[in-house]
């Protein structure tokens, strides 16, 4: 496996770009063998273009899935995450929007439906952070920001989604570590990941009854668009964890695919830890 150790000083802006990265980062091992674990699924995908939801996509279409993925404006990452779902033989269908108006929530969740004529998993990954150091530099612009764009859109995305997941169905939804150790350059982030957590728990007590499993993946330091276009030194970055690096998206992508498929059919409420080994609350 490829991984992300000696790296260049890089600079990007918010959202990021995947195709600038140095080095690439690895989306899907080679060995790793599909068995049609969600074979004929429909899924959606919000931040789908790059990284972690890159991953995902990729890894669920090599089990079978069609994927509809949500970005910004990453057109050249959307467009690469497609030739890759289409190259594993499924369909992709890519939708460009802000996530943090409510309609286009709801806009992109019928194109979902006018495309596969079904919804059957949803992953909620869209996120942003902007690092500060102090409270004081957190302007209430970029408070309402991250919010608005980490965590109102799955509630937008999710109750939407309702009228078309039926039993069986499966929500994920991306949390972080720093919802469970906290971080002092990201407060704003972690807070949106920390709601995501109680929002995880929340709806899965909710929806058990219709028989809809709601589960959470909480990385930790991944190497993905957001670190270059967020952090100033990222060779540093991921080197505090006891594995002493940062991990690859493809280390994270197949926990949704677990989440996702039949393998988890007794999971619910519950978040899995992908962080290099950092040992945490629960």
């Amino acid at each position: 496996m490829s991984k992300p150790e000696n790296v260049p000083e890089q600079e990007q802006e918010q959202p990021g770009d995947e195709y600038k990265m140095q080095p690439k980062p690895e989306i899907i091992r080679d060995d790793y063998l599909g068995s049609e674990k969600l074979k004929g699924k429909a899924t959606l995908i919000t931040g789908g273009d790059s990284g972690i939801g890159r991953s995902a996509a990729i890894h669920f279409a090599r089990e079978g899935a069609d994927v509809a993925i949500v970005y910004l404006e990453e057109k050249e990452d959307a467009l690469e995450t497609k030739k890759l779902v289409e190259k594993e033989g499924r369909k992709c269908l890519i939708i460009s929007g802000d996530l943090k108006e409510e309609s286009f929530c709801k806009e992109a969740v019928r194109k979902v439906i006018s495309e596969f004529g079904k919804l059957d998993i949803l992953v909620n990954n869209a996120a942003v952070q902007f690092p500060k150091g102090e409270v004081e530099e957190i302007s209430s612009a970029q408070f309402r920001m991250t919010f608005e764009t980490n965590f109102y859109p799955h509630f937008y995305v999710v109750k939407e989604a309702l009228e078309y997941l039926k039993e069986g169905s499966i929500i994920i939804n991306t949390t972080s570590v720093t919802a469970y150790r906290g971080s002092s350059h990201l407060l704003d982030y972690s807070s949106t990941k920390g709601a995501i957590v109680s929002f995880t728990r929340s709806l899965s007590k909710m929806l058990v009854d219709r028989k809809i499993r709601v589960n959470s993946v909480a990385p930790g330091p991944i190497w993905t668009p957001l670190i270059p276009s967020t952090f100033d030194e990222v060779s540093e970055f991921g080197k505090k964890v006891p594995m002493g690096r940062p991990g690859q998206p493809s280390e994270v992508g197949p926990a949704y695919v677990f989440l996702a498929s039949k393998d988890s059919s007794y999971m619910t409420g519950q978040v899995i830890h992908i962080n290099g080994g950092e040992i945490i609350g629960s």
